[in-house]
């Protein structure tokens, strides 16, 4: 079977007609298309991080380090994409939004669970979460996955125990000798801090929308976006850098 059929299109392969006719805005006001546009971009952002991520952990466990590399710097590199794209959505005024926010109902990205499942996948792991779906549904069942199978942090630290380094302090300290950890450390620092700037930049975009309102899910909105900004997919990596 050939990679390119023949006669196969643009349009085919990318199966644009059904993409491009999923975008509905409920009103009729021109800005509502934006935001519908930048959050299923932001989902299917998640979806190839997702992928990539399932690729990074199975390498690492194979002790496959620098295949593990490239797939982690394509993390890092979609992550600085979708931060950027907060500067898009931020075209859109407090006046624009109120206009249509109402349409939105109860929905929030708050409710997204890709980004709750690559959260899981990392080794960011809050059970309260998987409370947000129904049990049954498809998106539980991911998350419920992702939550009892080995994390990004859990192969990565196995992966300094099979190679006999005593903790990750070590390794740091002695970098020559366990360059491919120290490498595999910095790739996950990397995504870590690209991930600290998407939440930073987030809060600053919704705070430029809607101030200190409630988010349309019943959340505190900036409040609880603030309430993140500490978080670290990897804290001992972080925590290390203060005893070097």
């Amino acid at each position: 079977m050939t990679a390119t059929p023949a006669g196969m299109t643009y349009a085919d392969y990318l199966h644009l007609p059904e993409l491009l006719s999923v975008q509905h805005p409920l009103s009729s006001l021109h800005d509502e298309m934006l935001f519908i546009v930048i959050h299923q971009t932001k989902e299917l952002w998640l979806k190839q991080m997702l992928h990539e991520v399932g690729l990074a952990i199975g390498l690492i466990g194979g002790d496959r380090f620098a295949e593990a590399y490239k797939a982690l710097a394509r993390v890092s590199r979609i992550q600085s994409v979708m931060t950027l794209s907060w500067d898009v959505l931020a075209t859109l005024t407090p006046v624009d939004y109120s206009r249509f926010r109402d349409v939105l109902g109860s929905s929030s990205g708050f409710q997204s669970a890709q980004f709750r499942e690559l959260e899981f996948r990392l080794g960011v792991r809050h059970p309260s979460f998987l409370e947000h779906y129904p049990q049954g549904s498809e998106e539980h069942q991911r998350l419920v996955s992702a939550f009892e199978a080995p994390s990004l942090w859990d192969v990565a630290d196995a992966a300094r125990q099979r190679a006999g380094a005593p903790d990750w302090l070590s390794v740091y300290r002695d970098a020559d000798r366990w360059f491919e950890l120290y490498q595999l450390a910095e790739k996950l620092v990397d995504m870590d801090d690209a991930l600290a700037g998407w939440r930073h930049k987030h809060v600053l975009t919704v705070e430029r929308i809607i101030g200190g309102k409630t988010g349309t899910g019943g959340s505190a909105g900036v409040a609880y976006l603030q309430s993140t900004l500490t978080k670290r997919a990897f804290p001992e990596l972080w925590e290390l850098r203060t005893q070097l």
